[in-house]
């Protein structure tokens, strides 16, 4: 559980390290930019085998309507990364797609895993997400949506998020977690 915990610290810290300490941050300039990536990439490897290490207590099991709700919820969420990355619609009507989409992904899981070591990755990173937006909105109070974008964009971002949606149920599979049940 402990690789898990620093993983987490490591992801939150890299990622909150330019709101918290924006003067530094800026001081590092591009230079910055490959240590920030490295300590996101060791926090994400420390996240995945803490998690696969991690003794489990269950609380709660799968149930097929938690599960249906988990799918639903993932293909929301994929979409919200799609939207953000294509400026959709969606992003013209809200600020922080992405993050949300963090949210949905974490809640979804949570949703269907019931042990601690669900509850520590999701809900950590559910909190670092709803930190991000909290930080960026303090920071940045005034909001400019970006340009509308043309249907096609629209279209791109819908196909997009099915695709990756269908990858990620495929790897799912493969580490032995039944995304359908």
């Amino acid at each position: 559980m402990s690789l898990l915990i620093l993983g987490l610290i490591l992801w939150g810290g890299a990622h909150l390290f330019k709101r918290i300490a924006p003067e530094r941050r800026a001081a590092m300039g591009d230079k910055g930019r490959g240590p920030i990536a490295l300590v996101l990439f060791v926090g994400l490897v420390l996240m995945v085998i803490g998690y696969r290490m991690a003794d489990v207590a269950v609380l709660w099991g799968r149930s097929p309507a938690m599960v249906g709700v988990n799918n639903l919820l993932m293909l929301l969420s994929v979409y919200l990364f799609a939207a953000a990355g294509a400026k959709t619609a969606l992003a013209r009507r809200m600020r922080h797609p992405m993050l949300t989409g963090v949210k949905v992904w974490a809640m979804a899981h949570l949703l269907v895993n019931g042990d601690v070591p669900s509850f520590v990755l999701f809900g950590g990173l559910m909190a670092w997400a709803v930190i991000e937006v909290i930080l960026i909105n303090r920071a940045e109070p005034d909001w400019t949506p970006p340009a509308a974008t043309d249907k096609a964009k629209e279209i791109k971002a819908v196909i997009i998020a099915a695709i990756v949606y269908i990858v990620i149920v495929g790897i799912h599979y493969a580490l032995g977690y039944p995304t359908f049940g």
